[in-house]
């Protein structure tokens, strides 16, 4: 790119400049929020009272999916589930497939218009896009 910048409109630097100030006050606050709520010991008992449940909650889930692995009826969904991965999976290769040229050309067509844009924005005459 050119070193030439574009004359900024009055204000605009201190619009921006204020915008950036705002994020920073925005992202200080969180900040002070999030270790004020973080220090706080009822915060963190709520914290181990939730660990707790979830631990628990695993534990529970893990041996009743092992009850359910090893069952008869549990083997066959399994095989059941099995196949249908394999054919979505063979489903969705072949549609990337059929939509990858579509893609292809919808890309090539943002890119040359993004490079119009730019070109325009940079005040340079636009290019012919090479053809293929």
């Amino acid at each position: 790119m050119s070193e030439e910048k574009s004359n900024p409109t009055p204000g605009s630097a201190e619009s921006w400049h204020e915008v950036g100030q705002q994020f920073k006050a925005l992202g200080e606050s969180l900040a002070a929020a999030l270790r004020t709520a973080w220090e706080n010991e009822e915060t963190q008992q709520h914290l181990r009272a939730m660990q707790a449940g979830v631990e628990s909650m695993v534990t529970e889930v893990g041996q009743a999916m092992q009850q359910v692995a090893t069952s008869p009826e549990g083997q066959q969904v399994r095989a059941e589930v099995e196949k249908a991965a394999v054919n979505a999976r063979e489903a969705a290769r072949q549609s990337i497939d059929e939509a990858r040229p579509q893609l292809v050309s919808a890309l090539q067509q943002v890119n040359a218009e993004l490079q119009k844009l730019l070109e325009r924005l940079q005040g340079h005459p636009p290019e012919r896009p090479p053809e293929g």
